[in-house]
């Protein structure tokens, strides 16, 4: 008798979540519990070509930009990323589409069998993953593009050798876990690297870089260096931008998303995929890829009149990226922001890199999650920058709230958490 999808989520969270407790540094890390249940499983990892994208920023963006190119190319591509908005299917996907209830009750089956035959007790984020690399490999998918939950080294999907690993930068995130500099974080996201891989990396700054070059990388292309954004500008619907990658210029391509920085993860997508290829990309192919893609949740517009926008930052060097991006938009009216973060992020330096003290009014909120913020923190950490504020519990009703006081021509964020901007996606679909 099979299982039903209700029936493989009641597993699921019987498992411990990281994700939703405060992280802690005790206990030494170890891959031994998921690989031990990958190899029970036949190693799907192996299955197909992968390639592996970790950073403290644009990770997501970046991983589906690459799944896009690799499927213009006509191939069939499994995406794992992680956290998801709606619903937990999102996180596993080939060629855009989710995998249904019943591929996912499946593998949770199967995991969950291997779990009672090794009595290997494995956490909820390696469930996820083992679930991913085992549908990839039912499916035969020709190559797999994992997106790292936390970290690098000690994650989960790092079982998977991949050919090309991204790393899009590294900023002071997760410091409680991986810090506390960005040398200790540098480490941690460079341990994806594998032996005779390529490494696409980021990360400019010059003290971070003997960390990278101390990896086992058979090459690597740097940013400014070896490829690098060189024509950066506004467009109708998202960007246009000239691509300079090891081996060709891209010129005047239409990227259909908001924000300087999507260029950026664009050009190391696009750096990544001829790594992953060992040649150039067809124009074509770049220009059908980047001019189609899409990723919930990152400035991603769900309203006009008032303009609603949600976006993902959930962190100090995210949310300067969204305050650069609303200036992009013209507006005549004024910016309502509806705030949400965890714990972790310091309130006042997230509204502050937000550029809060030019909203008219902040509307604090906190997403069902165990790790949020109180509101009374919130509204205490905008007024204490000069900023109204008022909290209202539940993110539906905040961003009811916000878009009900707005005008036709205010512009409505909503932003400081992937949770936050999931509970609010929900409630404007």
């Amino acid at each position: 008798m099979t299982w039903t999808y209700e029936e493989a989520n009641e597993y699921l969270e019987g498992h411990v979540n990281f994700e939703q407790q405060s992280p802690t540094k005790e206990g030494a890390p170890s891959l031994d519990r998921v690989r031990a249940l990958a190899a029970a499983m036949g190693d799907p990892q192996a299955s197909a070509p992968s390639i592996h994208v970790t950073g403290t920023n644009g990770k997501g963006s970046t991983a589906r930009m690459i799944t896009a190119l690799l499927g213009a190319h006509g191939l069939s591509v499994g995406l794992h990323t992680s956290p998801d908005l709606e619903r937990i299917n999102e996180r596993i996907s080939r060629n855009a589409e989710p995998i249904t209830d019943t591929e996912f009750a499946e593998q949770l089956e199967r995991i969950a069998t291997l779990e009672l035959h090794t009595g290997v007790r494995p956490t909820r984020f390696d469930i996820l993953t083992l679930a991913a690399f085992g549908w990839f490999a039912d499916l035969a998918v020709d190559a797999m593009v994992n997106e790292v939950g936390l970290g690098g080294r000690w994650d989960s999907t790092n079982i998977a050798d991949a050919a090309v690993a991204v790393v899009t930068n590294v900023g002071l995130d997760h410091v409680e876990i991986i810090g506390p500099t960005r040398a200790d974080i540098a480490r941690e996201k460079s341990g994806v690297v594998k032996p005779g891989s390529t490494l696409v990396l980021g990360e400019t700054d010059p003290a971070l870089l003997p960390i990278f070059e101390g990896t086992p990388a058979a090459r690597i292309w740097l940013r400014e260096r070896d490829f690098t954004v060189l024509e950066n500008r506004v467009a109708i619907g998202g960007r246009a931008a000239d691509l300079r990658t090891p081996t060709t210029r891209y010129e005047d391509v239409f990227i259909a998303l908001h924000g300087a920085h999507q260029a950026d993860n664009a050009v190391m997508a696009v750096t990544a995929v001829e790594a992953f290829f060992d040649r150039p990309i067809a124009d074509d192919v770049v220009r059908e890829a980047l001019g189609t893609v899409t990723v919930p949740g990152r400035f991603e517009i769900v309203g006009r009149a008032p303009l609603v926008i949600l976006d993902g930052a959930h962190n100090v060097d995210g949310a300067r990226t969204a305050a650069d991006t609303m200036d992009d938009f013209s507006i005549a009216g004024d910016r309502i922001i509806v705030f949400g973060t965890n714990r972790g992020h310091d309130p006042v330096e997230m509204l502050e890199a937000l550029d809060a003290r030019r909203a008219r009014l902040v509307v604090a909120t906190a997403a069902d999650f165990p790790r949020a913020v109180p509101i009374d923190q919130i509204v205490a950490a905008a007024e204490s920058i000069g900023v109204q504020a008022v909290g209202v519990a539940g993110v539906a009703d905040a961003v009811q709230l916000a878009r009900k006081v707005a005008t036709e021509d205010d512009l409505v964020l909503v932003a400081g958490s992937l949770y936050v901007v999931g509970e609010a996606r929900r409630a404007v679909h």
